[in-house]
């Protein structure tokens, strides 16, 4: 069963101010990391959060095992990104 992914509405406003090319690469790694999640998500230092690479862009994703989604908390270019925390 593939996980649910929910966006926070800040990191959803970054989102939407990508070029295409760039959206269309977020959005393939996402259907991936719908079916296979912990295959791509690796856990933040320090946080109770994962982390998830997309070419110089990352998201900071909460994880709810229970209902089986991942909230997009966080999404910004690499090197703002840790900032935001």
């Amino acid at each position: 069963m593939a996980w649910a992914i929910k966006w926070h509405p800040k990191a959803y406003q970054i989102l939407k101010k990508l070029p295409k090319e760039i959206l269309h690469r977020v959005f393939n790694r996402l259907d991936m990391v719908k079916e296979e999640p912990f295959r791509f998500l690796e856990h933040y230092e320090g946080e109770r959060v994962y982390k998830l690479r997309i070419g110089d862009y990352r998201a900071l994703i909460d994880v709810d095992f229970q209902n089986k989604f991942l909230l997009i908390r966080v999404f910004d270019h690499r090197s703002r990104i840790y900032d935001r925390t």
